[in-house]
């Protein structure tokens, strides 16, 4: 009994070791989108323009963001940003894939 609970932990560890990492990225994404859907009216941004931050913010938190995976729309004064995208975790014996669908918006600040 003991050896099959010991499995059991060693194998829950791994997946958390290897799904945690992942998790974190997303929600540091999440975060930054929420600042950049905050900031774009304000600051004036393009749709283009925020497409582009989010591309970059991507970028930084190493997710398979393509600049396709990414939709702004743009309607006086407010902004929203979703963002569809898949990663694929290796377990050695199973590839789990984990879909996230971050969106952010912001309401006019007039």
């Amino acid at each position: 009994k003991a050896i099959v609970w010991t499995m059991i932990l060693v194998a829950f560890i791994y997946v958390a070791a290897m799904a945690i990492p992942v998790l974190i990225n997303e929600y540091q994404f999440q975060d930054s989108l929420d600042a950049i859907a905050r900031y774009a009216s304000v600051n004036h941004k393009t749709t283009e323009q925020i497409k582009k931050a989010v591309l970059d913010e991507a970028q930084k938190e190493d997710l398979p963001i393509q600049a396709e995976d990414i939709k702004v729309v743009g309607n006086a004064g407010n902004v929203h940003i979703n963002v569809d995208y898949s990663v694929i975790i290796d377990l050695k014996v199973y590839q789990w894939t984990l879909n996230f669908h971050p969106a952010a918006s912001n309401a006019a600040l007039f």
